[in-house]
């Protein structure tokens, strides 16, 4: 029996699907935060385009000239 416990407490076998766990779980929770960090700029974005495509033809816009 006390070689069992030896042997199990030194089986590193399952070590690596642990790390995976973990990275996978960090991966996850920092999209996590980048999402909540620009979602409101996209929609505000998005809401500001639509605003100027709803207000502007197409033929009223010129572009810029360069200058020499």
């Amino acid at each position: 029996m006390i070689k069992f416990f030896k042997n199990f407490r030194n089986d590193e076998s399952g070590a690596v699907t642990v790390d995976w766990v973990v990275l996978t779980a960090a991966v996850a929770v920092l999209g996590t935060l980048v999402y909540s960090q620009i979602s409101q700029g996209v929609v505000d974005m998005t809401a500001d385009t639509a605003a100027f495509f709803g207000t502007n033809e197409a033929g009223d816009y010129t572009a810029p000239t360069a200058n020499p």
